[in-house]
């Protein structure tokens, strides 16, 4: 079932870019209300923890070193069709495939630094979330 939550980090580069406000602003454009945001830096154990459902993978190591390199700002977003609108509006992993008008395509600098994170599904979404805000189906609207 779909709901009307999904999760999101603005990555290091696009927070050491200065485009906080510019990427928070497509998003609020894009008909997402903020709940809920933290401007925090990962530690690499922290990183590692996150994306622990890629330890296997061989860009694991690399991924936790970048999230871990500068400050993030997790958000949790709501909207109708969150999880699949916000995948619409970041655009594709790969800037040089992600579509006109996305994020993405307009603030990132490569596939790993490609400037936001975003929810692949509902049931992630609320795991991400929870990661970085307790008790997040009790955010105020």
């Amino acid at each position: 079932m779909a709901t009307n939550r999904t999760f999101t980090m603005i990555k290091p580069d696009a927070t050491a870019a200065g485009n906080i406000g510019a990427i928070t602003k497509m998003m609020e454009e894009a008909g997402f209300k903020i709940i809920a945001m933290k401007y925090t830096q990962l530690t690499p154990a922290t990183a590692g923890k996150f994306y622990e459902v890629h330890s296997e993978r061989p860009f694991y190591a690399d991924l936790c070193k970048y999230m871990s390199s500068g400050p993030i700002v997790a958000m949790i977003l709501e909207k109708e069709n969150a999880v699949a609108d916000f995948r619409t509006l970041i655009g594709a992993t790969n800037p040089a495939n992600a579509a006109e008008g996305t994020i993405r395509k307009i603030f990132a600098t490569s596939i790993e630094a490609n400037a936001v994170h975003g929810s692949d599904s509902d049931e992630n979404a609320a795991i991400e979330g929870a990661f970085f805000f307790a008790k997040t189906e009790e955010v105020a609207a």
